[in-house]
């Protein structure tokens, strides 16, 4: 069975800025549940780009994650290698301009590699994106610019 969870926000911030903080793995643990961040191998042609394997630590879990997919301003997707006794997970984060703003979509599906916990790593899975998602938004709003990839 494939899960499947989705959550939309809007945040006053434009899609450069959302997307920048996307971007910058060593941001998420300022406006989200993550603990830390490492980049354990820079992507195919830039530092945080598409190939990048991104690893956050949030005690006791240790993921792995690598981008698969980037459109300026526009999609931000990631596959998560290990960590979380799932399997196939695959985000992926749509940027809609909304006026001044931005609508956030994080779209997440996945399946469990044991059936019967489907159900609880789905319910866990779902508040845990809420929060990503709602310090996102509120982390981009204060935001004054998006950062470089450059470092």
């Amino acid at each position: 069975m494939v899960h499947t969870i989705e959550v939309e926000q809007r945040t006053s911030a434009a899609p450069a800025v959302v997307y920048a903080l996307l971007r910058d793995g060593a941001s998420w643990p300022e406006w989200s549940p993550l603990g830390s961040f490492e980049l354990e191998r820079p992507g195919e042609t830039e530092r945080e780009g598409a190939g990048a394997i991104r690893v956050f630590r949030t005690w006791p879990v240790r993921s792995r994650e690598r981008i698969v997919e980037l459109v300026p301003d526009r999609r931000f997707a990631y596959v998560l290698l290990s960590g979380l006794p799932i399997r196939d997970y695959r985000a992926q984060v749509e940027l809609r301009p909304d006026g001044d703003g931005t609508v956030i979509h994080w779209r997440s599906t996945f399946g469990a590699r044991v059936p019967l916990m489907g159900r609880l790593t789905h319910a866990f899975l779902d508040r845990f994106i809420r929060r990503v998602v709602a310090g996102l938004a509120t982390a981009s709003a204060r935001s004054p610019r998006p950062r470089t990839m450059d470092g």
